[in-house]
Protein backbone atom coordinates (compact mmCIF):
# COMPACT_ATOMS: atom_id res chain seq x y z
CA UNK A 1 0.00 0.00 0.00
CA UNK A 2 2.71 2.28 0.62
CA UNK A 3 4.33 1.75 -2.25
CA UNK A 4 1.51 2.78 -4.48
CA UNK A 5 1.54 5.43 -6.70
CA UNK A 6 -1.60 6.83 -4.62
CA UNK A 7 0.66 6.93 -1.65
CA UNK A 8 3.49 8.32 -3.27
CA UNK A 9 1.17 11.29 -4.87
CA UNK A 10 -0.75 11.29 -1.83
CA UNK A 11 3.00 12.10 0.35
CA UNK A 12 4.33 14.40 -2.50
CA UNK A 13 1.05 16.65 -2.04
CA UNK A 14 1.30 17.15 1.72
CA UNK A 15 5.08 17.74 1.49
CA UNK A 16 4.21 20.44 -0.94
CA UNK A 17 1.70 21.95 1.12
CA UNK A 18 3.79 21.74 4.24
CA UNK A 19 6.44 23.56 2.11
CA UNK A 20 4.09 26.25 0.97
CA UNK A 21 2.86 27.02 4.74
CA UNK A 22 6.89 27.60 5.96
CA UNK A 23 7.17 29.99 2.49
CA UNK A 24 4.37 32.00 3.67
CA UNK A 25 6.02 32.33 7.16
CA UNK A 26 9.20 33.18 5.89
CA UNK A 27 7.92 35.86 3.59
CA UNK A 28 5.84 37.12 6.57
CA UNK A 29 8.99 37.24 8.43
CA UNK A 30 11.89 38.17 5.75
CA UNK A 31 9.11 41.46 5.28
CA UNK A 32 10.25 42.68 8.69
CA UNK A 33 14.39 41.55 8.92
CA UNK A 34 16.28 44.58 7.71
CA UNK A 35 19.35 43.68 8.97
CA UNK A 36 21.54 41.25 10.85
CA UNK A 37 20.34 41.99 14.47
CA UNK A 38 16.82 41.61 12.82
CA UNK A 39 18.04 38.35 11.61
CA UNK A 40 19.95 36.96 14.83
CA UNK A 41 17.25 38.83 17.29
CA UNK A 42 14.37 39.41 15.58
CA UNK A 43 12.13 42.67 16.16
CA UNK A 44 8.71 41.01 16.55
CA UNK A 45 7.57 41.21 20.39
CA UNK A 46 6.09 37.70 20.63
CA UNK A 47 4.72 36.11 23.65
CA UNK A 48 6.89 34.35 25.68
CA UNK A 49 5.60 31.36 25.54
CA UNK A 50 5.75 30.97 21.86
CA UNK A 51 9.15 32.04 22.41
CA UNK A 52 9.17 28.72 24.99
CA UNK A 53 7.65 26.58 22.41
CA UNK A 54 10.79 27.68 19.59
CA UNK A 55 13.24 26.71 22.26
CA UNK A 56 11.70 23.42 22.27
CA UNK A 57 11.26 22.91 19.02
CA UNK A 58 15.23 23.99 18.63
CA UNK A 59 16.16 21.65 21.40
CA UNK A 60 14.99 18.59 20.12
CA UNK A 61 15.56 17.38 16.57
CA UNK A 62 15.27 14.30 13.79
CA UNK A 63 18.04 13.09 16.90
CA UNK A 64 14.98 13.15 19.63
CA UNK A 65 12.35 11.39 16.55
CA UNK A 66 14.56 9.62 14.47
CA UNK A 67 17.69 8.71 15.35
CA UNK A 68 17.73 8.01 19.16
CA UNK A 69 14.76 5.46 19.46
CA UNK A 70 16.57 3.90 16.95
CA UNK A 71 19.84 3.14 19.61
CA UNK A 72 16.29 1.53 21.62
CA UNK A 73 15.59 -0.51 19.00
CA UNK A 74 19.46 -2.08 19.24
CA UNK A 75 20.12 -1.88 22.65
CA UNK A 76 17.05 -1.76 24.94
CA UNK A 77 16.24 -0.44 28.00
CA UNK A 78 19.91 0.70 29.24
CA UNK A 79 19.24 3.33 26.19
CA UNK A 80 16.23 4.70 28.05
CA UNK A 81 17.51 5.44 31.27
CA UNK A 82 20.10 7.64 29.11
CA UNK A 83 17.98 9.13 26.61
CA UNK A 84 14.77 9.34 28.27
CA UNK A 85 15.69 9.38 32.28
CA UNK A 86 19.18 10.82 32.82
CA UNK A 87 19.98 13.24 30.30
CA UNK A 88 16.18 15.45 30.10
CA UNK A 89 16.21 15.59 34.30
CA UNK A 90 20.02 17.48 33.36
CA UNK A 91 18.71 19.50 31.04
CA UNK A 92 15.99 20.68 32.53
CA UNK A 93 17.40 21.93 35.63
CA UNK A 94 20.57 23.10 33.93
CA UNK A 95 18.31 25.14 31.41
CA UNK A 96 15.85 27.05 34.23
CA UNK A 97 19.49 28.11 36.26
CA UNK A 98 21.49 28.87 33.16
CA UNK A 99 19.01 30.73 30.98
CA UNK A 100 18.01 33.09 33.74
CA UNK A 101 21.31 34.02 34.12
CA UNK A 102 22.37 34.00 30.87
CA UNK A 103 19.51 36.42 29.69
CA UNK A 104 20.23 38.67 32.13
CA UNK A 105 23.66 39.04 30.96
CA UNK A 106 22.35 38.95 27.21
CA UNK A 107 20.53 41.87 27.52
CA UNK A 108 23.21 44.08 30.01
CA UNK A 109 25.77 43.22 26.91
CA UNK A 110 23.41 43.42 23.86
CA UNK A 111 24.87 40.42 22.47
CA UNK A 112 22.79 38.67 19.30
CA UNK A 113 25.20 35.58 18.84
CA UNK A 114 27.05 33.39 21.70
CA UNK A 115 30.26 34.40 20.66
CA UNK A 116 29.16 38.03 21.17
CA UNK A 117 28.02 37.37 24.40
CA UNK A 118 31.41 35.56 25.19
CA UNK A 119 33.32 38.19 23.98
CA UNK A 120 31.21 41.31 25.51
CA UNK A 121 31.28 39.48 28.86
CA UNK A 122 34.36 38.91 29.58
CA UNK A 123 35.40 42.03 27.45
CA UNK A 124 37.79 40.21 24.83
CA UNK A 125 37.37 40.33 20.88
CA UNK A 126 40.61 37.62 20.67
CA UNK A 127 38.01 35.51 22.90
CA UNK A 128 34.45 36.36 20.70
CA UNK A 129 36.56 35.28 17.75
CA UNK A 130 37.86 32.49 19.18
CA UNK A 131 33.93 30.85 19.79
CA UNK A 132 33.35 31.60 16.36
CA UNK A 133 35.15 29.20 15.19
CA UNK A 134 34.39 26.55 18.22
CA UNK A 135 30.77 27.47 16.48
CA UNK A 136 31.95 25.85 13.32
CA UNK A 137 31.66 22.13 14.82
CA UNK A 138 27.98 22.49 15.18
CA UNK A 139 28.20 21.48 11.13
CA UNK A 140 28.02 18.03 12.19
CA UNK A 141 24.49 18.24 13.87
CA UNK A 142 23.12 20.10 10.74
CA UNK A 143 24.46 17.21 8.70
CA UNK A 144 22.61 14.94 11.33
CA UNK A 145 19.20 16.41 10.87
CA UNK A 146 20.12 16.56 7.04
CA UNK A 147 20.76 12.53 7.37
CA UNK A 148 17.73 12.20 9.39
CA UNK A 149 15.61 13.88 7.28
CA UNK A 150 16.31 12.38 4.34
CA UNK A 151 15.67 8.59 5.40
CA UNK A 152 12.19 9.28 6.81
CA UNK A 153 11.05 11.69 3.20
CA UNK A 154 12.85 9.13 1.28
CA UNK A 155 11.37 6.01 2.63
CA UNK A 156 8.44 8.11 2.73
CA UNK A 157 8.09 8.64 -1.08
CA UNK A 158 10.26 5.99 -2.60
CA UNK A 159 13.08 8.56 -3.78
CA UNK A 160 16.29 7.89 -4.18
CA UNK A 161 18.40 9.57 -1.08
CA UNK A 162 20.94 11.09 -3.11
CA UNK A 163 18.13 13.48 -5.08
CA UNK A 164 15.95 13.83 -1.36
CA UNK A 165 19.13 15.10 0.33
CA UNK A 166 19.67 17.52 -2.30
CA UNK A 167 16.43 19.39 -2.27
CA UNK A 168 16.04 19.43 1.82
CA UNK A 169 19.14 21.41 1.18
CA UNK A 170 18.47 23.89 -1.29
CA UNK A 171 14.78 23.93 0.39
CA UNK A 172 15.59 24.92 4.35
CA UNK A 173 19.28 26.62 3.44
CA UNK A 174 17.38 28.36 0.42
CA UNK A 175 14.77 30.22 2.45
CA UNK A 176 16.32 30.63 5.57
CA UNK A 177 18.79 32.73 3.62
CA UNK A 178 15.83 35.50 3.89
CA UNK A 179 13.70 34.80 7.10
CA UNK A 180 15.71 34.89 10.16
CA UNK A 181 14.59 35.21 13.37
CA UNK A 182 11.04 36.85 12.85
CA UNK A 183 10.01 33.87 10.29
CA UNK A 184 11.59 31.07 12.49
CA UNK A 185 9.84 31.73 15.42
CA UNK A 186 6.39 31.22 13.83
CA UNK A 187 7.63 28.25 12.19
CA UNK A 188 9.39 26.47 14.94
CA UNK A 189 5.91 27.24 16.93
CA UNK A 190 4.10 25.59 14.11
CA UNK A 191 6.70 23.03 14.47
CA UNK A 192 6.53 22.71 18.25
CA UNK A 193 2.60 21.64 17.77
CA UNK A 194 3.15 19.08 14.96
CA UNK A 195 5.60 17.63 16.72
CA UNK A 196 3.86 17.51 20.13
CA UNK A 197 0.70 15.99 17.97
CA UNK A 198 3.10 13.00 16.42
CA UNK A 199 4.78 12.82 19.45
CA UNK A 200 1.60 11.52 21.32
CA UNK A 201 0.47 9.24 18.24
CA UNK A 202 3.88 7.44 18.03
CA UNK A 203 4.01 7.08 22.13
CA UNK A 204 0.45 5.20 21.60
CA UNK A 205 1.46 3.48 18.47
CA UNK A 206 2.39 0.62 20.62
CA UNK A 207 -0.54 -0.08 22.65
CA UNK A 208 -1.60 -3.17 21.09
CA UNK A 209 1.93 -4.10 22.80
CA UNK A 210 1.22 -3.90 26.25
CA UNK A 211 -2.23 -6.31 25.61
CA UNK A 212 -0.63 -8.59 28.72
CA UNK A 213 0.84 -5.86 31.00
CA UNK A 214 3.99 -4.62 31.35
CA UNK A 215 5.01 -8.02 32.28
CA UNK A 216 3.73 -9.18 28.62
CA UNK A 217 5.47 -6.28 26.96
CA UNK A 218 8.98 -7.30 28.27
CA UNK A 219 8.52 -10.54 27.81
CA UNK A 220 7.99 -10.04 24.54
CA UNK A 221 11.39 -7.90 24.48
CA UNK A 222 13.27 -10.79 25.92
CA UNK A 223 12.40 -13.35 23.45
CA UNK A 224 14.04 -11.08 20.75
CA UNK A 225 17.05 -10.72 23.04
CA UNK A 226 17.45 -10.73 26.67
CA UNK A 227 19.59 -7.74 26.48
CA UNK A 228 16.85 -5.13 25.51
CA UNK A 229 15.47 -5.34 29.32
CA UNK A 230 19.03 -4.86 30.83
CA UNK A 231 19.84 -1.58 32.40
CA UNK A 232 23.26 -2.22 30.73
CA UNK A 233 23.96 -3.70 27.65
CA UNK A 234 27.77 -4.84 26.94
CA UNK A 235 27.24 -4.99 23.53
CA UNK A 236 26.75 -1.39 22.91
CA UNK A 237 28.95 1.14 22.57
CA UNK A 238 26.68 3.87 24.30
CA UNK A 239 25.62 1.93 27.60
CA UNK A 240 28.16 -0.17 28.63
CA UNK A 241 27.81 0.47 32.37
CA UNK A 242 26.35 2.85 34.37
CA UNK A 243 29.14 5.67 34.07
CA UNK A 244 28.04 6.06 30.46
CA UNK A 245 24.50 5.44 31.18
CA UNK A 246 24.20 7.91 34.36
CA UNK A 247 27.32 9.97 35.34
CA UNK A 248 28.05 11.09 31.83
CA UNK A 249 25.20 11.88 30.80
CA UNK A 250 24.27 14.00 34.03
CA UNK A 251 27.62 16.05 32.70
CA UNK A 252 26.21 16.17 28.71
CA UNK A 253 23.00 17.17 29.71
CA UNK A 254 23.95 20.08 32.53
CA UNK A 255 26.17 21.45 29.78
CA UNK A 256 24.06 20.88 26.44
CA UNK A 257 22.07 23.74 27.66
CA UNK A 258 25.30 25.81 26.76
CA UNK A 259 24.68 26.03 22.87
CA UNK A 260 23.78 28.94 20.13
CA UNK A 261 20.69 28.13 19.25
CA UNK A 262 19.51 26.85 23.07
CA UNK A 263 20.53 29.13 25.17
CA UNK A 264 20.39 32.29 23.07
CA UNK A 265 16.89 31.81 22.73
CA UNK A 266 16.28 33.42 26.22
CA UNK A 267 17.58 37.26 23.97
CA UNK A 268 14.53 37.00 21.71
CA UNK A 269 12.40 37.64 25.19
CA UNK A 270 11.56 41.72 25.34
CA UNK A 271 10.69 41.09 28.76
CA UNK A 272 12.69 39.19 31.10
CA UNK A 273 10.13 39.12 33.45
CA UNK A 274 8.39 36.94 31.39
CA UNK A 275 11.00 34.21 31.51
CA UNK A 276 9.32 31.88 33.57
CA UNK A 277 6.35 31.60 31.41
CA UNK A 278 9.12 30.53 28.67
CA UNK A 279 10.89 28.25 30.67
CA UNK A 280 7.31 26.06 31.84
CA UNK A 281 6.06 26.19 27.64
CA UNK A 282 9.48 24.67 26.73
CA UNK A 283 9.97 22.16 29.33
CA UNK A 284 6.11 20.72 29.23
CA UNK A 285 6.94 19.91 25.57
CA UNK A 286 10.32 18.74 25.99
CA UNK A 287 9.16 15.89 28.18
CA UNK A 288 6.91 14.82 25.66
CA UNK A 289 9.44 15.03 23.22
CA UNK A 290 11.74 13.04 25.03
CA UNK A 291 9.48 10.20 25.35
CA UNK A 292 9.64 9.43 21.88
CA UNK A 293 12.58 6.80 21.90
CA UNK A 294 9.81 4.41 23.82
CA UNK A 295 8.73 4.07 20.08
CA UNK A 296 12.58 2.06 19.61
CA UNK A 297 10.86 -0.74 21.80
CA UNK A 298 7.83 -0.73 19.27
CA UNK A 299 9.98 -0.91 16.07
CA UNK A 300 12.46 -3.70 17.89
CA UNK A 301 8.95 -5.86 18.63
CA UNK A 302 7.19 -4.86 15.13
CA UNK A 303 10.52 -5.54 13.34
CA UNK A 304 12.47 -7.98 15.29
CA UNK A 305 15.45 -9.22 12.96
CA UNK A 306 15.88 -5.44 11.69
CA UNK A 307 15.42 -6.12 8.00
CA UNK A 308 13.07 -4.87 5.49
CA UNK A 309 12.37 -6.59 2.23
CA UNK A 310 15.06 -9.16 3.19
CA UNK A 311 17.51 -6.24 3.62
CA UNK A 312 19.22 -5.63 7.05
CA UNK A 313 18.14 -2.16 8.35
CA UNK A 314 21.02 0.40 8.75
CA UNK A 315 20.51 1.67 12.30
CA UNK A 316 19.37 5.38 11.50
CA UNK A 317 16.87 3.44 8.95
CA UNK A 318 14.93 1.68 11.64
CA UNK A 319 12.47 4.27 12.68
CA UNK A 320 11.60 5.37 9.10
CA UNK A 321 11.11 2.23 8.17
CA UNK A 322 8.74 1.75 11.20
CA UNK A 323 6.71 4.74 10.38
CA UNK A 324 6.22 3.83 7.11
CA UNK A 325 5.15 0.01 7.31
CA UNK A 326 2.99 0.21 10.35
CA UNK A 327 0.68 3.41 10.24
CA UNK A 328 -2.17 3.73 7.98
CA UNK A 329 -1.65 5.86 4.93
CA UNK A 330 -3.51 9.18 6.71
CA UNK A 331 -1.70 8.29 10.08
CA UNK A 332 2.01 7.66 8.28
CA UNK A 333 0.94 11.25 5.99
CA UNK A 334 0.75 13.06 9.53
CA UNK A 335 3.31 11.35 11.10
CA UNK A 336 5.92 12.03 8.33
CA UNK A 337 5.50 16.00 8.57
CA UNK A 338 5.74 15.25 12.22
CA UNK A 339 9.18 13.72 12.04
CA UNK A 340 9.85 16.40 9.41
CA UNK A 341 8.95 18.69 11.65
CA UNK A 342 11.12 17.51 14.20
CA UNK A 343 14.60 18.03 12.23
CA UNK A 344 13.45 21.05 10.56
CA UNK A 345 12.68 22.84 14.25
CA UNK A 346 16.44 22.56 14.60
CA UNK A 347 17.74 22.67 11.31
CA UNK A 348 16.32 26.42 10.67
CA UNK A 349 17.64 27.31 14.45
CA UNK A 350 21.18 25.96 13.43
CA UNK A 351 21.43 27.65 10.64
CA UNK A 352 19.81 30.71 11.53
CA UNK A 353 22.61 31.08 14.93
CA UNK A 354 25.56 29.42 12.55
CA UNK A 355 25.41 31.97 9.74
CA UNK A 356 24.55 34.99 12.27
CA UNK A 357 28.02 33.52 14.23
CA UNK A 358 30.23 33.40 11.00
CA UNK A 359 29.01 36.78 9.22
CA UNK A 360 29.49 38.89 12.62
CA UNK A 361 32.39 37.23 14.99
CA UNK A 362 34.16 35.65 12.12
CA UNK A 363 34.00 37.27 8.73
CA UNK A 364 34.36 40.56 9.87
CA UNK A 365 36.53 40.68 12.68
CA UNK A 366 38.83 39.48 10.16
CA UNK A 367 38.53 41.47 7.51
CA UNK A 368 38.70 44.22 9.76
CA UNK A 369 35.32 45.52 8.04
CA UNK A 370 32.69 46.38 10.82
CA UNK A 371 30.11 47.17 8.32
CA UNK A 372 29.98 43.77 7.64
CA UNK A 373 28.46 43.15 10.85
CA UNK A 374 25.18 43.70 9.58
CA UNK A 375 25.39 42.27 6.03
CA UNK A 376 22.44 40.61 5.11
CA UNK A 377 23.72 39.90 1.80
CA UNK A 378 27.28 38.28 3.35
CA UNK A 379 25.04 35.97 5.27
CA UNK A 380 23.44 34.65 1.99
CA UNK A 381 26.45 33.73 1.00
CA UNK A 382 27.65 32.29 4.01
CA UNK A 383 24.76 29.77 4.26
CA UNK A 384 25.04 29.22 0.62
CA UNK A 385 28.82 27.72 1.38
CA UNK A 386 27.14 26.07 4.95
CA UNK A 387 24.92 24.46 2.89
CA UNK A 388 27.46 22.61 0.12
CA UNK A 389 29.51 21.84 2.85
CA UNK A 390 26.54 19.90 4.50
CA UNK A 391 25.60 18.48 1.05
CA UNK A 392 28.96 16.88 0.86
CA UNK A 393 29.73 15.62 4.66
CA UNK A 394 25.74 13.95 5.03
CA UNK A 395 26.21 12.46 2.09
CA UNK A 396 29.09 10.52 3.12
CA UNK A 397 27.41 10.00 6.24
CA UNK A 398 24.57 8.39 4.58
CA UNK A 399 26.39 6.14 2.16
CA UNK A 400 29.51 5.68 4.53
CA UNK A 401 27.74 5.13 7.93
CA UNK A 402 29.83 3.89 11.31
CA UNK A 403 26.85 2.85 13.41
CA UNK A 404 25.08 6.40 13.05
CA UNK A 405 25.33 9.50 12.00
CA UNK A 406 24.73 10.43 16.07
CA UNK A 407 28.20 9.74 16.96
CA UNK A 408 29.47 11.82 14.07
CA UNK A 409 27.68 15.09 14.94
CA UNK A 410 27.75 14.53 18.70
CA UNK A 411 31.87 14.15 18.44
CA UNK A 412 31.13 17.76 17.19
CA UNK A 413 28.31 19.09 19.13
CA UNK A 414 30.10 17.82 22.29
CA UNK A 415 33.12 19.47 21.89
CA UNK A 416 31.34 22.91 21.13
CA UNK A 417 29.46 22.92 24.74
CA UNK A 418 32.09 21.14 26.47
CA UNK A 419 34.57 24.45 25.48
CA UNK A 420 31.25 26.59 26.24
CA UNK A 421 30.16 25.15 29.56
CA UNK A 422 33.15 26.70 31.66
CA UNK A 423 32.84 30.84 30.08
CA UNK A 424 28.73 30.11 30.47
CA UNK A 425 29.01 28.70 34.06
CA UNK A 426 31.65 31.40 35.79
CA UNK A 427 30.00 34.42 33.45
CA UNK A 428 27.05 33.85 34.69
CA UNK A 429 27.31 33.00 38.68
CA UNK A 430 31.10 34.47 39.23
CA UNK A 431 32.27 38.00 39.37
CA UNK A 432 35.88 39.17 38.63
CA UNK A 433 36.71 36.40 36.20
CA UNK A 434 39.61 36.79 34.32
CA UNK A 435 39.24 36.23 30.27
CA UNK A 436 42.72 34.48 30.59
CA UNK A 437 41.02 31.72 33.06
CA UNK A 438 38.13 30.90 30.87
CA UNK A 439 39.90 30.86 27.65
CA UNK A 440 42.39 28.32 28.79
CA UNK A 441 39.69 26.34 30.29
CA UNK A 442 37.57 26.03 26.87
CA UNK A 443 40.88 25.37 24.76
CA UNK A 444 41.30 22.30 27.72
CA UNK A 445 37.83 21.14 27.23
CA UNK A 446 38.42 20.75 23.49
CA UNK A 447 42.22 19.32 23.76
CA UNK A 448 40.78 16.96 25.92
CA UNK A 449 37.75 16.38 24.00
CA UNK A 450 39.28 15.22 21.07
CA UNK A 451 42.62 13.61 22.57
CA UNK A 452 40.97 11.01 24.33
CA UNK A 453 38.73 10.24 21.19
CA UNK A 454 41.11 10.01 18.85
CA UNK A 455 44.38 8.82 20.92
CA UNK A 456 41.88 5.98 21.91
CA UNK A 457 42.53 7.22 25.53
CA UNK A 458 40.52 4.97 28.21
CA UNK A 459 38.95 1.65 27.57
CA UNK A 460 36.22 3.33 26.42
CA UNK A 461 37.75 4.05 23.66
CA UNK A 462 38.84 0.70 22.12
CA UNK A 463 36.27 -0.10 20.26
CA UNK A 464 35.18 0.41 16.37
CA UNK A 465 32.54 3.14 17.83
CA UNK A 466 34.03 5.90 20.32
CA UNK A 467 31.24 6.94 22.98
CA UNK A 468 31.82 10.93 22.61
CA UNK A 469 29.57 11.34 25.87
CA UNK A 470 32.78 9.54 27.74
CA UNK A 471 35.32 12.39 26.16
CA UNK A 472 33.26 14.88 26.32
CA UNK A 473 32.52 14.75 30.39
CA UNK A 474 35.97 13.88 30.83
CA UNK A 475 37.07 17.54 29.06
CA UNK A 476 34.15 18.66 30.71
CA UNK A 477 35.31 18.20 34.27
CA UNK A 478 38.94 18.60 33.12
CA UNK A 479 38.01 22.29 32.28
CA UNK A 480 35.91 22.83 35.23
CA UNK A 481 39.12 22.12 37.39
CA UNK A 482 41.73 23.99 35.61
CA UNK A 483 38.68 27.31 35.62
CA UNK A 484 38.35 26.97 39.68
CA UNK A 485 42.37 26.26 40.07
CA UNK A 486 43.31 29.62 38.01
CA UNK A 487 40.28 31.35 39.74
CA UNK A 488 41.96 30.91 43.08
CA UNK A 489 45.09 31.40 41.87
CA UNK A 490 44.16 34.90 40.41
CA UNK A 491 42.58 35.47 43.72
CA UNK A 492 45.53 34.49 46.00
CA UNK A 493 47.80 36.66 43.77
CA UNK A 494 45.30 40.09 44.32
CA UNK A 495 45.15 39.29 47.97
CA UNK A 496 49.09 38.67 47.79
CA UNK A 497 49.24 42.30 46.01
CA UNK A 498 46.93 44.13 48.28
Amino acid sequence: MKNSENWTLYMISILVLYALVILFFVIRGALTTKNMKDYALGNINFPAWFIGLSLAASMTSAATFIINPGFIALYGFSGIISFAIVMPIASFVSLVVFTKGFAKYGSAVQATTMAQWMGNRFNSKSYSLFFAFVALLHITFIVLINVGLTQIISKAIGVEPYYVLMGIVVFVFGYMMFGGANSMVYTNTIQAVLKFIVAVVLIGSGYDYFSDGMSGFITKLNTIDPALTKPTNESSYLFRDYYEIILSQIIIGVAIVCQPHIITKSLLLKDQRKINIFLISAIAFLIVYFSVVLVGFYARISIPDLTYKGNPLKMDEIIPTYVVTHFSVGMSMLVVVGLISAGLAALESLIQTISSTITSDLIAPLTGKESLKNSVILNRMVIIAMAVISFYLSWNQISNPKLSVAIFAQNGVYGYFAAAFVPVLFGTFIKNVRVKTVFIASVVALLTHFSVTFFELTPYMQGPVKNPGISASIAIVTSVLVAIILHKFDAASKTLQE
